[in-house]
């Protein structure tokens, strides 16, 4: 459950090449007059704690970091905060970040024993000079900064990890839990921007593994005159196409939200020799205008999205229809 080159040359004038250059993004001058927030897979607890945040006047900072939370906190997921499932090793560890409407980002990697990675990144943003911070010094960081340490690896997580040594199968395994990294993006009503990422990675990764999700570019990108977006899946292949930017690149030419992700899904699948009928990569995205949009390889992927017509979890169009 999981993420993947692309700029072979300086300057994001290159991304133009084999592209319709002549698209433009053109914010409507009629702002979005109400908040929304979309998040990856079926999390309609998580985006109905942020619409609460953006409905009472809230920033979207606050909505990503507190709707991030509210899975994070989730004892039954498995792949987020708490009860996320091991490395190898039976050790939980959590990479995050988070990117506000100025550009400005945080993000924490290989976080051992507190479960709000999303706010530790956060705190990384606000109080250090630094955008990422890792392993020991993360938790050091976080301890310091007045959070709880605790055991993230609940008895179901255990029993699962056990089993898995077994045979010790090493490969991604497709919308496993039916989601995996959260990812979210929402839109106040000062028409701001922000994003977030949180997970607890492949499961049963090699120690030290990192994927896509608490690197700004390729889990997440932000940019408040354009849009954002966000992925999940197999993190090396996003990585790989620095995909977020991309997709918020291609919303820049002037591509729709669904369109852009589309695009960058195709990036990935039609690399020579890419083997994506065994991997699951998917993104969504949000556009100034308010408009949003997913794509993913495999069928499977959806999309939350909050807005004053309700919560609702969208199923996200794919591109391999013979998986």
């Amino acid at each position: 459950m999981d993420r993947r080159s692309f700029i072979k040359s300086t300057g994001v004038a290159s991304l133009g090449m084999g592209l319709n250059i002549n698209k433009t993004f053109s914010a409507s001058k009629q702002r979005p007059s109400n908040p929304i927030v979309v998040a990856t897979w079926d999390v309609k607890n998580a985006t109905k704690k942020a619409w609460e945040i953006l409905n009472s006047q809230g920033s979207s900072l606050d909505a990503i970091e507190e709707g991030c939370k509210v899975e994070e906190a989730n004892k039954d997921g498995q792949s987020v905060g708490i009860g996320g499932l091991p490395d190898r090793e039976g050790d939980v560890t959590l990479d995050a970040c988070i990117m506000d409407y100025k550009g400005n980002c945080g993000s924490v990697v290989y976080l051992k024993n507190v479960k709000h990675a999303i706010s530790v990144a956060r705190m990384v943003m606000e109080k250090t000079p630094h955008v990422m911070i890792a392993g020991d010094g993360a938790k050091k960081f976080a301890l310091a900064m007045g959070f709880k340490e605790e055991n993230l690896l609940t008895e179901k997580s255990k029993k699962d990890w056990i089993k898995w040594k077994e045979n010790e199968k090493y490969q991604p395994i497709i919308n496993i839990e039916n989601h995996d990294t959260i990812g979210m993006l929402a839109i106040d009503k000062n028409n701001n921007i922000s994003g977030g990422c949180t997970t607890s990675g492949l499961a049963y990764k090699m120690q030290g593994r990192v994927g896509d999700s608490p690197i700004i570019g390729a889990g997440l990108f932000i940019d408040n005159e354009i849009g954002g977006a966000v992925a999940t899946g197999l993190g090396e292949e996003v990585i790989k196409t620095v995909g977020s930017f991309f997709v918020v690149e291609l919303m820049r030419q002037g591509y729709s939200p669904k369109d852009a992700c589309k695009f960058a899904i195709e990036r990935i699948v039609k690399k020579p020799e890419s083997n994506y009928k065994n991997f699951q990569v998917g993104y969504i995205a949000v556009n100034k205008n308010g408009e949003t949009g997913s794509y993913s390889i495999q069928k499977g992927f959806s999309m939350t999205q909050y807005d004053i017509r309700g919560n609702k979890t969208l199923d996200s169009p794919y591109y391999n229809k013979m998986g």
